[in-house]
């Protein structure tokens, strides 16, 4: 019995110690191909989207949700080989609209090809909800990629799950710990200790 109750217990640790973070299974570094949220294909095409704050952090890198306001900068990794002959471009929105003409433009890199395979922009972003739309000159207009960034806003969601989830791991290990208390077992190995 007492060997069953040690599975419990450690099971039970297990669980609260892998809800309590769950960042390890979810950070950008493990994603790869079709589950990267920087990664967009259009058609046979294949772009990659980074941007850096080295002023605050000098090697994180960020997709959708950017921390801080200020200078940023942004890199769309070209990972198709037949866009670095093609001339790509890339337009930076304020705001979160469908429509283009919806948003102020902060930036409007034009197209030019990029034999090195790395598109490369300087903007600086205030805090807010801003859209980021990549272009060449052949692609159809209502197919290009875009990635939608939050800067210095609050995430409730991504909040909720740091929250929530260790908090059911710590109700999870009081109720184990409440049953394991009234339960007859522990009653009565109490009583013969105390005899």
């Amino acid at each position: 019995m007492m060997k069953h109750i040690r599975k419990i217990g450690a099971t039970a640790l297990l669980l609260v110690a892998v809800l309590s973070h769950p960042g390890i299974t979810t950070a950008h570094g493990t994603a790869s191909g079709e589950d990267d949220p920087c990664m967009r294909r259009v058609g046979e095409r294949v772009v990659h989207f980074n941007a850096y704050q080295p002023q605050y952090e000098l090697k994180h890198q960020y997709c959708t949700d950017i921390p801080q306001e200020g200078e940023t900068f942004l890199v769309v990794d070209l990972v198709d080989p037949a866009l670095r002959n093609e001339p790509v471009g890339m337009r930076i929105v304020r705001g979160n609209g469908n429509n283009e003409t919806e948003g102020e433009i902060v930036a409007d890199i034009r197209p030019s090809t990029h034999p090195d395979g790395v598109l490369r922009g300087e903007v600086r972003l205030d805090e807010g909800m801003y859209r980021v739309i990549l272009a060449t000159e052949k692609q159809n207009l209502m197919r290009r990629p875009q990635y939608l960034l939050r800067v210095h806003m609050t995430d409730y969601q991504q909040l909720v799950r740091t929250v929530a989830v260790p908090l059911l791991g710590v109700l999870l290990a009081a109720w184990l710990g409440y049953k394991l208390i009234r339960s007859t077992w522990l009653r009565k190995w109490w009583a013969v200790l105390r005899s």
